[in-house]
């Protein structure tokens, strides 16, 4: 009984002893000097970037859509080329393009730079997500609309878009999701998002465990979140269906 007794107490001892550790490596990681703050302000520059980028990339990819569904052959080729390029290289390679090539002369915000890289990267992948959803609604939609005397666009923009988004849009969330994890490279060109916040505090501390584990606890919180207020805009935009 007394060998039961001091196992337990052995076990409870390295409980305790690896509680205080952790308590201390949080402590020295994200209290000591404030290293809290450079995460928060790493989370303002990860959605900054995020949010402008989608919405951006959502312009980009619509044009690009109407490009590839064009009867123009120089607009289909414009499409397939840009499409072919953006799918076709590391986006971490197209950030550093734009930043030290495209922009090295114009002297914008380092986050609209990067911003602008993303959109554009993720335009060609929305644009294909669109252009499917375009080509899954009925051509007959398209004819009533222009039986009832709307021109091509008319059509487009008040008839077929509006369906071709609400089937879409699962699609287009996913898209938003993994664009806010692949800014997590933006600290290639100086900026300083969730992920570089976290090299920074392992550099400073010395500590590889408590910083990675707490940027990846970051990035699972706010896609959790950002997936449960995606998910209520899906469901208001279903249920006009009929199942």
């Amino acid at each position: 009984m007394e060998q039961i007794i001091k196992w337990f107490e052995g076990v409870w001892a390295s409980i305790v002893a690896w509680g205080i550790d952790v308590a201390e490596t949080f402590e020295k990681c994200f209290i000591r000097n404030d290293r809290w703050t450079m995460l928060l302000e790493g989370i303002g520059v990860t959605l900054e970037i995020t949010l402008f980028a989608a919405i951006l990339g959502v312009i980009i990819g619509f044009l690009i859509a109407l490009c590839n569904l064009s009867k123009s052959k120089p607009l289909r080729l414009f499409g397939k080329i840009y499409t072919d390029i953006i799918r076709g290289t590391p986006s971490v390679t197209q950030l550093m393009i734009i930043y030290f090539v495209v922009f090295a002369n114009i002297h914008w915000a380092k986050w609209i730079i990067a911003a602008i890289a993303f959109a554009i990267n993720s335009g060609a992948y929305v644009s294909e997500t669109i252009r499917g959803g375009i080509l899954s609604i009925d051509k007959g939609q398209t004819e009533a609309g222009r039986s009832l005397g709307l021109s091509a666009r008319q059509t487009m923009m008040s008839i077929v878009a509006p369906q071709a988004i609400k089937n879409i849009f699962p699609a287009l969330c996913n898209e938003f999701i993994t664009l806010l994890k692949e800014t997590a490279i933006v600290g290639y060109i100086g900026l300083v998002d969730i992920q570089k916040a976290g090299d920074f505090i392992k550099t400073a501390t010395l500590e590889a465990f408590m910083p990675l584990i707490g940027t990846a606890i970051i990035y699972f919180v706010i896609i959790k979140v950002l997936t449960l207020l995606l998910g209520l805009i899906e469901k208001k935009l279903r249920k006009s269906d009929q199942r």
